[in-house]
């Protein structure tokens, strides 16, 4: 039995989220800034939690994937605008404000842990172990590490445009 105290902070401490609404459903996307943060929201932030947050609202099942090669959790809150925004009467019914929401669900880690999750990504800019998934890179290079290329080279812009 580990005797480590533990302290009690928002996920927006150790993470970022986007969200977004389709008819009746919020989806989210919780991303974490390193891989040590993408652990503890691995093992903390579940489907039955995410529930629990939102449950004065939310009468659907929420459905969750694991993804680990961008280090993020993808949420589906089902039924969580009451009929979708144009039904809703809710004043705030659309799920591109639940991100914010769902930032200040109380999760509980050691203080240890806590070192190890930047609380955000201008304290820890850490290169991705995946950049061609997506992960953070060096300024300046590519994913393959090489300088950044243009792409559209300005000479060929009246091809784009429609002049020469």
């Amino acid at each position: 039995m580990n005797n480590t105290p533990l302290i009690k902070i928002p996920l927006a401490q150790i993470a970022h989220a986007r969200s977004g609404d389709k008819a009746d459903w919020v989806d989210f996307g919780l991303f974490a800034w390193n891989e040590a943060g993408y652990r503890i929201l691995e093992r903390e932030v579940t489907a039955a939690k995410v529930q629990a947050h939102f449950a004065p609202w939310l009468p659907g099942q929420v459905d969750a994937w694991p993804l680990p090669r961008i280090w993020a959790l993808k949420f589906v809150l089902h039924g969580a605008l009451q009929g979708g925004g144009a039904r809703n009467l809710r004043l705030d019914n659309l799920g591109k404000a639940m991100g914010a929401a769902l930032l200040r669900l109380e999760i509980e880690i050691s203080a240890h842990e806590l070192g190890l999750a930047p609380k955000n990504h201008r304290t820890h800019r850490p290169l991705s172990p995946h950049p061609q998934a997506g992960g953070i890179r060096q300024s300046g290079t590519s994913a393959a590490g090489c300088p950044p290329t243009r792409l559209v080279d300005p000479q060929h812009w009246g091809r784009w445009w429609g002049s020469h």
